[in-house]
């Protein structure tokens, strides 16, 4: 019997047109983890910190999310997929894992748990997680690696119809969440639903589930969504926090929609765009250099420093995107066609997704942006920016 094969989306529109209106929010997503973990942004018993961080994150999953399903809705080659979701990821992460570990005299055990991906899961009631300070925030990369296996095995058991199952498996996880009252986690199966309501997007935006779906993003009132996005990612907005994905989803999917809304023309600028091709660097790189000079000091010393930390930041992050990150990139694009080629008998290029908007960024985007006319990336935030690395315990619902 042949496979059978996902029908066609209802629209005709293309996968592969570059929305700059993504970099936009995935320049905002890293701004706000990077404001969270490295700036006194209010009192500390409004949790301001914790929020930005959650906001930041929510955003970076919806775009994970929608770059890995619109991807795989086009090509359901994984092994493929498989080669350059590593090679982007992979490289740098494992460097700084690397270097975090030596410097913190981890032992051999949470090599593993680290180098595999699994260092964010609850090992026992004592222990959390199995990361150590320098590496916290790197549980949101455990659970995007996670993700990708997960969504691999189910592409290669049930082709490209198993996306259709990803709305209603995040479904499941969010009602796990509110069964058990747990509003903000590092733990994967407490977070995953906010990549999988990117997914969702993906679906829904490429015509999957219609075209009248689709088009109901037209009508959604974008700042409406953006405080209600607000207020779910503040342990003060109790119940909310269990809508905090699919806020985000219609906030996102509406931009995508409504390309002259005033928010599209703000997520347009250029300081997002240029923030947007660094930001899988700051994102893994920041939390490093707290553990500097940069980040001594007391409470006076330490921000009066900040200004140097953000130039040492960046500077790290642009060396790191385009003269070793690059590389991989370019090398796992070919890997990817060999691989294919295995599968398929066909030497052929894979044509790429042209989405930059992943948590870990495709690629820097191009200087040209265009108007986003078809469609086609956490350290959680600590309660206080004084603990940059840490990653917040599980916050439940009263």
């Amino acid at each position: 019997m042949k496979n059978m094969q996902m029908p066609e989306p209802a629209s005709a529109v293309p996968h592969g047109g570059h929305l700059s209106v993504l970099d936009g929010w995935r320049g905002l997503s890293i701004l706000l983890v990077l404001a969270a973990h490295l700036l006194p942004l209010g009192p500390h018993h409004f949790l301001f910190n914790h929020s930005a961080g959650v906001f930041g994150m929510v955003i970076f999953f919806i775009l994970s999310g929608f770059l890995i399903t619109s991807f795989l809705l086009r090509d359901q080659r994984i092994g493929g997929f498989l080669v350059k979701r590593f090679c982007r990821v992979l490289p740098l992460a494992w460097l700084y894992m690397i270097i975090a570990l030596l410097l913190s005299l981890a032992p051999l055990s949470r090599w593993a748990s680290h180098l595999l991906f699994y260092a964010n899961m609850p090992l026992d009631q004592a222990m959390p997680n199995d990361l150590v300070p320098m590496t916290e925030h790197l549980w949101s990369l455990c659970m995007e690696l996670q993700f990708y296996v997960g969504v691999a095995l189910l592409v290669v058991v049930l082709r490209g119809r198993g996306l259709l199952l990803l709305p209603f498996i995040g479904l499941g996880f969010t009602a796990l969440r509110v069964w058990d009252g747990v509003i903000a986690s590092s733990i994967s199966y407490y977070r995953i639903d906010e990549i999988l309501a990117g997914c969702t997007l993906a679906l829904l935006f490429h015509g999957s589930f219609g075209t009248r779906a689709r088009d109901c993003l037209r009508m959604v009132p974008l700042w409406l969504l953006a405080l209600l996005l607000l207020f779910s990612s503040m342990p003060q907005g109790q119940w909310l926090n269990f809508l905090r994905p699919y806020f985000a989803l219609l906030l996102v999917g509406g931009t995508l929609m409504q390309p002259s809304a005033a928010m599209v023309l703000g997520l347009h600028s250029r300081v997002l765009v240029f923030v947007a091709g660094i930001s899988y660097a700051l994102y893994v790189i920041h939390p490093m250099l707290t553990f500097t000079w940069l980040g001594s000091g007391d409470v006076i010393v330490k921000y009066l420093k900040r200004p140097l930390f953000f130039a040492v930041l960046f500077l790290l992050a642009y060396a790191s995107t385009r003269y070793y990150e690059s590389w991989f990139m370019k090398r796992g694009k070919h890997w990817a066609d060999t691989v294919n080629g295995w599968f398929d008998g066909s030497r052929s290029r894979t044509p790429a997704v042209a989405i930059t908007a992943d948590v870990v960024a495709e690629a820097a985007p191009d200087a040209a942006q265009r108007e986003p006319v078809d469609p086609l990336v956490e350290a959680e935030a600590p309660a206080e920016a004084e603990s940059p690395a840490s990653a917040c315990p599980p916050l439940k619902s009263n």
